[in-house]
């Protein structure tokens, strides 16, 4: 009896072993996308959908300029069919490990050779390339136009399905512009002007004809430090333009907004964002689509009340 007992926990475990090791072939088949931001990552998902393995570096709710990943996922860089990145700079903590897989021949897309690329204005960063396209939808399609024919050469992507699937979240994205551009629409013209934590709003100001009139952090990056003269000088110019709302980043603390606003001479309003990064499916912005809509109807409400 316990021989037999025996022999049948062997057989089960057994199976469940097999079980395992079925999961994990599967989970290998295919080929293997590594993307860098989890903005992209839901893009690029979207696209692929199940015809490839689609790995996001870029945790939910995480900063973009100083996310930092595991020796095992840098390693997991050098064995992708193709790797994705913002390239214009965003990935701080990440730029020696896309250089390294670079240099041993791993094929890249870089987003931000394939946009018409504004440099930033203000601060330590002017005159460098803005790396956040992204707030502008149209600048999204150019990314996604170029895509198409880079994962359409990975080996095991059908050409036909990704176009089909290319051609439905292009008229997504379409959308997407129309809505933004009919809810802006609503905004008085001399309502019109953008403060934030940093300066992340340049594409979409110049699509949709916004005055950025500056940022708490005067430069391209939330690693930045404002001065004390800085800070005076934005005071004047929330003053100057009568700006009454300010918008701070999800992924960045708002303490410095909430002191700005409180050294106004006016009422100022902080309203959140979702600027830099995607969050959990539950908090509010788990996608790209929903993140814009969202910050849509939180930048028109909070420049027309």
């Amino acid at each position: 009896m316990r021989k037999t007992r025996f022999l049948a926990s062997l057989a089960l475990g057994a199976v469940a072993l097999g079980g395992l090791t079925a999961c994990a072939d599967h989970q290998d088949d295919g080929p293997l996308v590594v993307v860098s931001t989890n903005i992209l990552g839901d893009v690029v998902g979207e696209l692929l959908g199940d015809q490839a393995r689609v790995v996001t570096l870029m945790k939910p709710n995480a900063d973009p300029h100083s996310f930092e990943i595991s020796a095992q996922q840098a390693a997991m860089l050098r064995d992708a069919d193709l790797l994705v990145s913002n390239g214009l700079g965003l990935e701080e903590g990440l730029q020696q490990h896309l250089d390294s897989a670079r240099s041993e021949d791993v094929a890249t897309f870089a987003a931000g050779d394939v946009i018409e690329v504004l440099d930033y204005q203000e601060g330590d960063a002017a005159g460098m390339p803005d790396s956040h396209f992204w707030t502008d939808p149209a600048r999204m399609l150019d990314v996604v136009d170029a895509l198409e024919p880079v994962l359409s050469k990975i080996d095991g992507v059908d050409a036909s399905l990704l176009d089909e699937s290319v051609t439905a979240y292009r008229s997504e994205l379409e959308q997407l512009d129309e809505e933004m551009t009919a809810a802006f629409a609503s905004i008085p013209a001399e309502r019109r002007a953008l403060v934030t934590n940093h300066h992340v709003f340049g594409y979409l100001a110049q699509r949709f004809d916004f005055e950025v009139v500056g940022a708490v952090i005067p430069g391209g990056t939330t690693l930045a430090a404002p001065s004390a003269s800085d800070l005076a000088d934005l005071v004047g110019a929330i003053n100057d333009a009568g700006v009454r709302t300010i918008f701070a980043e999800s992924s960045s603390p708002d303490r410095l907004v909430q002191a700005l606003a409180s050294e106004a001479n006016v009422h100022v309003d902080v309203v959140e964002l979702f600027t830099e990064s995607l969050t959990e499916a539950d908090e509010g912005a788990p996608d790209y689509l929903t993140l814009m809509r969202v910050n849509t109807e939180r930048i028109t409400t909070g420049l027309t009340r």
